[in-house]
């Protein structure tokens, strides 16, 4: 730190300009390194899909044309390969010529949302891999890797938090840039590489806001208070009924590949009955399940139906899920995207579009495009840093700029600052950690004051 005096205060009118220029500043000091890592890894992430299908082809296609044996053969199949101990959680059938079928096993050693996945020629019945598989898009080991990188740097929940703090000060910095852009410009055009750093700032922040909210929606704690304000309003992704009416699903008709009946009572669990792959998938078929690519997951417990949803991310989305009784194949409940609420379908392209699928490659380039701009920027903004620092430190704290608001004023950004704090804690307790560095900032600042303006009243000591 520098031992020449802060400069003079700014006037109570540029005061909140002077606040929110000190705040950038600490935003792209002390978060921005996070912010940088988060785009690095999007990026790796956005580039990965054409990665894998080289990377897995042989898993995720074959060269052999024919008639398809049907799903309870392939089923089977898989099933011999893995062996009695792992029950299948969902099949994925091949959604076209020359592609896999996806048989899906739970495997709990693999965690939470992880699938042994065995991969089936459709027409010759090989097998052509065996990997594991994560989430509801059913992403291969390298994107799974990237994923976990990108989200909490493979460091379980408390990685997490570096994501969400990303996140949650990224549409802070893309705002507070514009209004500083604003308020410099009555002064005069920027030069340099401010102006670079203006210009990029101003054409990328569509898709930084973009990035922020959605990347909040995935996020630990902010999150799961966008998950309740859904639900409060109804905005919610619906989703289907499984629970069977009582006397309902007791006893499921049992084919030739029947392993054992299963047991009476309502709850327990059931024998699978490869069979019922093919004629579920038939009856959700007549009921306007459309999708090629398409997820067929069996019931665990007797009193529970089948479900066959469509995992077609790319526009136009193909969400649609039905519920379907196994023991007489009647339709229990079924969903359809049309009848999403506008929010919840906002939701769903939302998430589509930052995994990079809604749209294809033309999806993927945007966010390499978005992300590596967000690269450029943080390396530019740290670069005028470290040409600005002895200045830097003379500018006026945060807590300087606050006092020089009017009592309203002062008022109003203490109320903003603690609605945020409560709908995005990570912003919150990140914020009341950069407020506790400003005031320890300023009481040096000033002691050091104190210091030389003794000095220059008493002059110097005896040598």
């Amino acid at each position: 730190m520098s031992d020449t005096p802060r400069a003079p205060l700014p006037p109570a009118a540029g005061a909140l300009t002077a606040l929110l220029r000190r705040l950038h500043f600490y935003i792209g000091l002390f978060v921005g390194p996070f912010i940088l890592v988060a785009a690095l890894s999007g990026v790796l992430y956005a580039l990965t899909p054409q990665i894998e299908n080289q990377l897995y082809a042989r898993a995720l296609h074959t060269d052999s044309r024919g008639p398809a044996l049907s799903l309870a053969e392939q089923v089977d199949i898989a099933r011999q390969y893995v062996g009695p101990d792992l029950g299948v959680a969902a099949v994925r059938p091949a959604p076209a010529a020359g592609d896999t079928t996806r048989v899906m096993f739970s495997a709990p050693a693999l965690g939470d949302s992880a699938h042994r996945a065995v991969f089936i020629d459709p027409a010759s019945g090989a097998v052509r891999g065996d990997l594991p598989v994560y989430g509801t898009s059913g992403v291969l080991p390298l994107r799974t890797w990237i994923d976990y990188f990108h989200r909490e740097l493979l460091l379980g929940d408390i990685g997490r938090l570096y994501s969400e703090l990303a996140a949650s000060w990224l549409w802070v910095a893309a705002l507070g840039g514009v209004v500083l852009w604003a308020a410099r410009r009555r002064r005069g055009r920027a030069r340099g590489l401010r102006a670079v750093h203006s210009s990029l700032g101003l054409g990328l922040l569509l898709g930084l806001l973009f990035f922020s909210a959605t990347g909040l929606t995935w996020s630990q704690y902010a999150g799961g208070n966008i998950g309740v304000l859904r639900a409060h309003y109804g905005w919610s992704t619906p989703s289907v009924a499984t629970a069977l009416a009582p006397g309902q699903g007791m006893s499921m008709p049992m084919g030739e590949h029947a392993e054992h009946h299963m047991g009476a009572a309502p709850t327990a669990a059931v024998a699978l009955d490869s069979t019922l792959f093919d004629r579920v998938l038939a009856k959700a078929r007549s009921a306007n399940i459309e999708a090629a690519k398409l997820e067929i997951r069996p019931a665990s417990r007797s009193d529970k139906a089948w479900v066959v949803a469509e995992i077609d991310r790319s526009w136009p989305s193909q969400v649609d899920a039905i519920a379907i009784d196994p023991s007489n194949l009647a339709v229990v409940d079924q969903v359809e995207f049309a009848q999403y609420s506008l929010p919840a379908k906002l939701t769903r392209w939302g998430i589509d579009a930052h995994m990079g699928v809604l749209f294809g490659l033309a999806n993927q380039l945007v966010l390499v495009a978005l992300a590596s701009g967000l690269l450029v920027m943080v390396a530019l903004g740290y670069l005028m840093w470290w040409r600005r620092r002895p200045t830097l430190a003379k500018q006026p704290t945060l807590l300087d700029a606050w006092r020089q608001l009017s009592r309203v004023a002062q008022a109003g950004v203490l109320l903003v600052a603690l609605a945020l704090g409560l709908a995005l804690p990570v912003l919150g307790w990140s914020l009341l950690a950069l407020l506790v560095w400003d005031v320890l900032l300023s009481r040096r600042a000033n002691g050091r004051s104190a210091s030389v303006s003794g000095l220059g009243a008493q002059g110097p000591g005896p040598l």
